[in-house]
């Protein structure tokens, strides 16, 4: 058995992180086992607040993920997805057609939420030249978002804040309108929100094709939570100028903001959907779409969604998806969410009164502390660590989205931990 330090010696000689540099890295943790919702880091069992980038909701080795894995590994791991078909991926699709609202009834099965996005982004632009609109190439979208690393997606994700500022000169220019107002935000706020949404649409809707946000909570953009009501001015302004509405609800879906889907209050043309969709088992994303929108891509020059991921309906990741799904909605999972907020909000309250701290806010099972300052992230995570929590901050934001398997004890530790972490950072 190779010897911990000598793991972590290769690790940061040959082994890149997400947004961590290579040749200065900073300090990474070796996790040599998981169960419920804690992690063995560095020899020490901890509470995950981050639920694995928000995607292990169920917590770690649950048996019914763990037998759907295995079972279908006896049967066959992967197979093309081009010109053949499997149980695991007609399953899934029948559940997520039932899950969602209608009319999202056709679905393409990605292998990460990142494509998922450039999925749909095709979608919009093939759908507008397939129904005679091929002047509409542009996206209306709001400061604040992330929708992801790749190239069409950062050219919606914010152009300042949201971490790919150094590739402006080569994306796609989009059409940005502001940030949504506040969640507590009165009508007012939102009245003047929507006009500037609405002015931008009057003046760009020949050149526009669609309109993407984040529902209800911008994630790595900021963890801002915002009104139900911005999401139906979307939906008007779509259908007033021909554009298709999408829902990123990769971090969103499946219970997140108390929720099932975001997408239950205001139904989009098209939905994106991840992390979470295998209970943080294998990378798995899905797109899911109307039949009108179909027809339209059908009517563009190509005929065909022009995609075709490898890895598509993997069988691995479409069973434990499907078995994830079925173990959310046989809990009960909106009071599990709803206790969980209400302990973070209980919680993180009087965090506001620390020096440094701007705001406190929370919805669903999601808790976040926004500082006036940038987080010294390895300070405040070698605090809540201390503390027995994992969190990962970021920018000026320390934050927990928990499983939802994490109990009182746990979620007043994970408490314990950002307080910590925000008097270290």
């Amino acid at each position: 058995m190779v010897e911990p330090v000598e793991t972590l010696a290769f690790d940061r000689e040959h082994l890149w992180h997400p947004y961590t540099s290579m040749t200065e890295p900073t300090p990474v943790r070796l996790v040599t086992a998981a169960r419920g919702c804690e992690l063995e880091v560095d020899g020490r069992w901890v509470v995950d607040a981050m639920s694995s980038w928000w995607s292990a909701i169920h917590g770690y080795r649950h048996p019914a993920l763990d037998a759907a894995v295995a079972e279908q590994a006896g049967r066959f791991s992967h197979v093309m997805f081009g010109g053949l078909t499997h149980e695991p991926a007609v399953e899934l699709g029948r559940r997520l057609v039932e899950i969602t609202p209608e009319p999202l009834d056709r679905v393409f099965l990605a292998d990460s939420g990142s494509v998922s996005v450039e999925v749909a982004m095709k979608m919009v632009l093939q759908y507008q030249r397939g129904v005679g609109r091929a002047e509409g190439t542009r996206m209306l979208t709001v400061l604040g978002g992330y929708h992801g690393d790749t190239f069409d997606c950062m050219s919606v994700t914010d152009p300042v804040g949201g971490m790919h500022a150094l590739w402006a000169g080569l994306l796609p220019q989009q059409v940005f309108a502001p940030r949504p107002p506040a969640y507590d935000a009165g009508p007012d706020a939102v009245a003047a929100w929507a006009d500037a949404v609405r002015d931008l649409a009057e003046r760009h809707g020949h050149e526009l094709a669609g309109i993407i946000v984040e529902p209800l909570l911008q994630g790595a953009g900021g963890m801002w939570p915002y009104p139900v009501a911005c999401l139906r001015v979307l939906r008007e302004v779509a259908d007033e100028h021909g554009l298709l509405l999408v829902f990123d609800e990769i971090a969103t879906g499946f219970g997140r903001t108390g929720h099932l889907f975001a997408s239950d209050l205001v139904t989009p043309d098209v939905l994106c959907l991840g992390k979470a969709l295998t209970g943080g088992y294998l990378t798995l994303a899905a797109v899911l779409t109307t039949d009108a929108v179909a027809r339209g891509i059908s009517g563009s020059e190509a005929g065909v969604v022009m995609h075709g991921p490898t890895f598509m309906g993997n069988p691995l990741a479409c069973a434990v998806a499907s078995a994830s799904i079925d173990l959310l909605l046989a809990s009960d999972w909106r009071a599990r969410v709803s206790g969980i907020g209400d302990r973070l909000t209980a919680g993180l309250q009087p965090l506001r009164d620390l020096p440094g701290v701007a705001d406190v806010r929370t919805i669903g099972a999601v808790g976040v502390v926004q500082l006036d300052h940038p987080v010294d992230v390895v300070a405040a995570t070698e605090a809540a660590l201390g503390a027995g929590v994992w969190l990962r901050p970021f920018r000026d934001l320390v934050y927990a989205m928990p499983p939802y398997v994490a109990g009182p004890d746990a979620i007043d530790r994970i408490v314990s931990g950002i307080t910590e972490a925000v008097k270290a950072g």
